[in-house]
């Protein structure tokens, strides 16, 4: 299964990274759910694409913006 890093640019989460899976159709995830301590925060995929070279078709990594927080 191939990854990217997953960016993670603002909201509580700032500066942390996530290796997460590509879609079934290779492109990266619209949103990201990360769960924690009784919560967890949304994450909505961003502008930012990073590539590991020039050729690559898929990026390496993928920046998300911060949503919301949902309490379980």
């Amino acid at each position: 299964m191939a990854t990217y890093t997953a960016k993670l640019i603002d909201g509580p989460l700032e500066g942390k990274t996530v290796a997460t899976a590509f879609l079934g159709d290779g492109g990266p995830q619209p949103r990201l759910e990360i769960s924690g301590d009784g919560k967890h925060y949304v994450y909505s995929r961003g502008a930012g694409l990073e590539f590991s070279t020039q050729d690559d078709e898929r990026p390496s990594a993928v920046e998300y913006r911060y949503i919301e927080t949902v309490f379980d």
